[in-house]
């Protein structure tokens, strides 16, 4: 291996000694294009040691299975397909349900690009989620999936128990129903059984119960005690375990403040998720960081696996103390319907721009969700319009799409993926070839020296990706905190992750535009950076010419290591 090792000028990154040199206006075959001054460094410009033109070849071949990296088989096939800048970033989620739950289905939506497979505790029992996550790991483990569980806490939110039919059940207009928390005993047509007694407290006749956002909406008529007898007003899909909100002259009147963000079902949930090793926890209705903090406490006392935490933001409060809880959680999904129900629905575009905004900016993943592609629950093709919506989300940098119920009970989940994987790939591209990154305010994160280095580093490898046009990012990482810094960058080329923490590449599945690989890393980092280009190479996934800027955050067995709080630019020959 040849290497050639020389210096240039990158803004924003203190690292070792650096010595001036002139760079043609081509490198690898992609134009130079001049680093701008970025104000908020002051327009001071820093020397960067970096290594460049690195030849390999002359390596010799894999010998033993131990040395493969951990590809998962769909980004393997779509490297091969596609190349390197065809690679999706976007992730995509999908809600299991009892329309997608048989092993075949699972497997056919893996291929179909399903990153984190979410599991929603409002619906089914506990043994029918067991056998599913224990299908997921059986896809991961025989058929080389990289599939994360998440699973979603049901929340203190008043909901439906039962309402008189063992499926859905359409309300027509002007039907009478009894809302009760009274416990029935057999099938009691038009009766709706609540899960929360005080339900009704504060209610009055003349008031709006609207379900599930939307859905279908009833007016209270007459009050019974602690029971509602109410009218349709507006006819609709009535779904099990509903949830319903209630409203008095358009406005919402609050109904949750007295009860905690997690009920007793919901940690008897948690602990059932922990035990079965689930990758995330989306903790409903958050209105304040405290009740994220508690549960990251807890999930640090109880294991040493890393289980991540996300927030969901589908409340008003929520929205009050949204910087809080970005900071305090693990990611974020944005509750779209359920949020809808509490600010007016024009509001919806730009909070949702707004907190993929401030996620970005704290360096957290962020999920849209809810009812993006809500018409193919019943037909096989999207409205023009859910696609333009789709579209904006990944136009605003969002790193995951999730479907709900088009996966979970329609007809066409596997077609509604590959419309977010359609979409979203085709989003990607314009935004690419239009020049149209958005600008991101880098907000210092990092307070310690060494964190603040390694965000720099990331900062400026970026950047020097994009300028140089190399084909890939590599970056070697222990619990993945340097590739989410890359990530936020959003850069051009994919990021490929290489780490021996299982529980680091499940996570980093849900990062945008990073691919997790799994494998044996030593303390020698140099020996890392060649057997794992060696490996690539020898699969046929790398070729003469290529060209990849490598990261690393591992602790390097030598202090005098090159590999460590540097960047470095090779290339294949």
């Amino acid at each position: 291996m040849a290497v050639a090792s020389d210096s240039f000028i990158v803004r924003g990154l203190i690292t070792g000694k650096a010595t001036k040199f002139g760079l043609k206006n081509e490198v690898f075959g992609a134009k130079v294009v001049p680093c701008r001054r970025n104000s908020g460094n002051g327009g001071k410009v820093v020397r960067v040691g970096v290594k460049a033109a690195v030849q390999i070849g002359g390596l010799e071949e894999v010998k033993t299975a131990k040395q493969e990296l951990g590809f998962d088989v769909v980004s393997e096939g779509e490297l091969r397909e596609k190349g390197f800048l065809g690679m999706r970033k976007t992730k995509l989620v999908c809600t299991i349900g009892p329309a997608c739950c048989s092993m075949e289905d699972l497997e056919k939506l893996a291929l179909g690009g399903m990153n984190v497979a979410r599991l929603n505790m409002c619906h089914n029992k506990r043994d029918w989620h067991l056998d599913v996550i224990k299908k997921i790991k059986k896809l991961n483990e025989e058929k080389g999936f990289c599939v994360s569980v998440m699973i979603d806490t049901e929340g203190s939110q008043i909901h439906v128990l039962d309402h008189g039919a063992p499926s859905s059940v359409k309300a027509e207009e002007g039907s009478i129903w009894l809302f009760t928390a009274q416990k029935l005993e057999g099938s009691h047509p038009f009766t709706v059984q609540t899960n929360y007694e005080g339900f009704s407290q504060g209610i009055e006749v003349g008031d709006v119960i609207v379900i599930d956002g939307g859905m279908a909406s009833f007016e209270v008529i007459e009050k019974v005690g602690n029971d509602l007898r109410c009218q349709c007003t507006d006819s609709g899909l009535f779904l099990p375990r509903a949830k319903f909100s209630f409203w008095r002259d358009g406005k919402l009147v609050a109904r949750n403040s007295e009860l905690p963000t997690l009920s007793k079902k919901d940690w008897a949930d948690i602990e059932f998720g922990v035990s079965e090793g689930v990758d995330f926890i989306a903790l409903s209705f958050v209105n304040d960081a405290d009740s994220v903090r508690q549960l990251k406490n807890y999930l640090y006392m109880r294991s040493s696996r890393s289980t991540r935490v996300l927030a969901k933001i589908e409340s008003l409060e929520s929205l009050l103390n949204l910087e809080e809880i970005v900071e305090a959680s693990d990611g974020i999904m944005v509750a779209r319907g359920d949020l809808g129900v509490e600010i007016p629905y024009e509001q919806i575009p730009t909070v949702q721009e707004e907190i993929t905004r401030v996620c970005r900016e704290l360096n957290k993943p962020v999920i849209v969700a809810s009812q993006l592609l809500e018409s193919m629950v019943e037909y096989p093709t999207p409205t023009r319009a859910e696609v333009a919506d789709v579209s904006e989300a990944v136009r605003q940098y969002a790193d995951a799409l999730m479907l709900s119920g088009e996966s979970a009970i329609g007809a066409y989940g596997q077609k509604a993926l590959s419309v977010l994987q359609m979409a979203s790939s085709r989003m990607e591209l314009w935004s690419r070839e239009e020049n149209r990154e958005s600008i991101l305010h880098q907000r210092q994160l990092g307070v310690s020296l060494p964190d603040q280095i390694a965000e720099q580093i990331c900062n400026c490898a970026v950047e020097m990706a994009n300028n140089l046009g190399v084909d890939a990012i590599f970056v070697y990482t222990k619990h993945g905190q340097m590739a989410s810094l890359l990530s936020r960058n959003r850069p051009y080329p994919p990021i490929f992750a290489f780490t021996s923490d299982n529980g680091t590449r499940m996570a980093l599945n849900l990062q945008w535009g990073v691919i997790p690989l799994l494998v044996d890393l030593s303390d020698d980092m140099e020996a890392n950076i060649s057997r794992t280009i060696d490996i690539i190479k020898t699969k046929g996934m790398l070729k003469a010419g290529d060209a990849v800027l490598v990261v690393s955050d591992l602790t390097p067995a030598h202090l005098n290591s090159t590999a460590y709080q540097s960047i470095q630019v090779k290339t294949v020959v």
